[in-house]
């Protein structure tokens, strides 16, 4: 009996970095599970590292009509009692059989792809009641979060690798290079902090344009733009403050893991981080658009470390007792043999 995971995006981002963790944490746990994903070398070599099977099929658009047979034939291959969809793509490919069909969203998602689908994971639970509002079962949606976890031999990057005095506040922000992520408003925040240093890990459209835009507000000097990490672990443990200023996020693993590594956030107000945050109690909360309130928010906790050290504490209680990974699984676990599948 096993588990057949989707993936049908071939970009980098938190869901695909959070499928390899996923499935690496359930191999570990003793899950039976193979993955058929789209190319792609990084997760190719992460998986079979992990030594979790993997497939690479096209997951195409509209017209591919090879991969749903593929992925039938690979099913049946690898005994799959039931087949987990992560995100759209990989749902419209997810072939009907022997086995139940669990569609996992981490967005609002257009829910025509997921017709005839036995159950809805959502990663929040403001994504399950927004399931339920668009007509889908209650009975047949439950909400899993993602964990977090802070290896514990890890060290933090080196600030002179990335050429940042040591002794000057360090501001992270992690997430694409897009507008939902509001890096610009980072940006802006940066200009009123002129002690601090800032680096953005992600890569992204908005590139050569928040570049302009940090040499237009004449901060460029102290910021660095990281690209796309492999290291996330060691840049949350090298800064002292996570910024998170999304103006769409439905979950908001940053702030998962920014407190699994003891990490205070400053995050916008949107969905995801509005939910999980207690505004002064393990976390700030500001306006959505608002850099003035970010700096703000910043400039609180680096001039409190007190306030700090409670964010960090209370971080990592909530991380221990809803986001660690036995939790986590522990719930997968539970999903996985409600249906015969461990």
């Amino acid at each position: 009996m096993s588990v057949l995971h989707l993936l049908g995006t071939a970009g980098d981002g938190g869901a695909e970095t959070y499928f390899v963790d996923l499935l690496g944490a359930l191999h570990r746990a003793g899950v039976a599970e193979a993955a058929a994903i789209r190319r792609h070398a990084g997760r190719q070599a992460a998986l079979k590292a992990a030594g979790i099977p993997a497939k690479v099929l096209p997951f195409g658009g509209p017209v591919d009509i090879l991969t749903r047979t593929a992925a039938a034939g690979y099913g049946k291959l690898q005994g799959a009692k039931l087949m987990l969809a992560w995100m759209n793509r990989a749902a419209r490919h997810t072939p009907k059989g022997p086995w139940a069909r669990i569609g996992r969203l981490g967005g609002y998602y257009n829910l025509k792809y997921y017709k005839g689908f036995d159950e809805l994971v959502a990663n929040t639970e403001d994504i399950a009641e927004w399931i339920v509002s668009q007509g889908w079962p209650a009975g047949r949606v439950r909400c899993i979060p993602n964990f977090a976890a802070a290896p514990p031999d890890g060290a933090p990057l080196d600030r002179a690798s990335l050429e940042t005095p040591a002794g000057a506040p360090l501001l992270l922000a992690m997430g694409r290079l897009h507008e939902s992520k509001a890096h610009d408003v980072s940006l802006r925040a940066l200009a009123q902090l002129p002690d601090a240093y800032l680096w953005i890990a992600g890569v992204g459209p908005l590139e050569a344009k928040l570049k302009a835009m940090a040499q237009a507000l004449g901060v460029q000097h102290r910021v660095r733009f990281l690209g796309w990490r492999t290291d996330p672990s060691a840049l949350y443990r090298a800064a002292d403050v996570c910024v998170f200023p999304s103006r769409y996020e439905p979950l908001g693993n940053v702030v998962i893991q920014a407190w699994a590594h003891g990490l205070p956030v400053v995050a916008a107000a949107s969905q995801g981080p509005r939910a999980l945050i207690e505004d002064g109690r393990d976390g700030l909360l500001a306006p959505i658009d608002d850099a003035d309130a970010l700096a703000a928010g910043v400039r609180r906790l680096l001039a409190e470390p007190r306030l700090a050290a409670d964010f960090k504490a209370r971080g990592l209680g909530r991380v221990a007792a809803e986001f660690s990974e036995a939790a986590v699984v522990g719930q997968w676990k539970a999903l996985f043999s409600d249906y015969g599948a461990i």
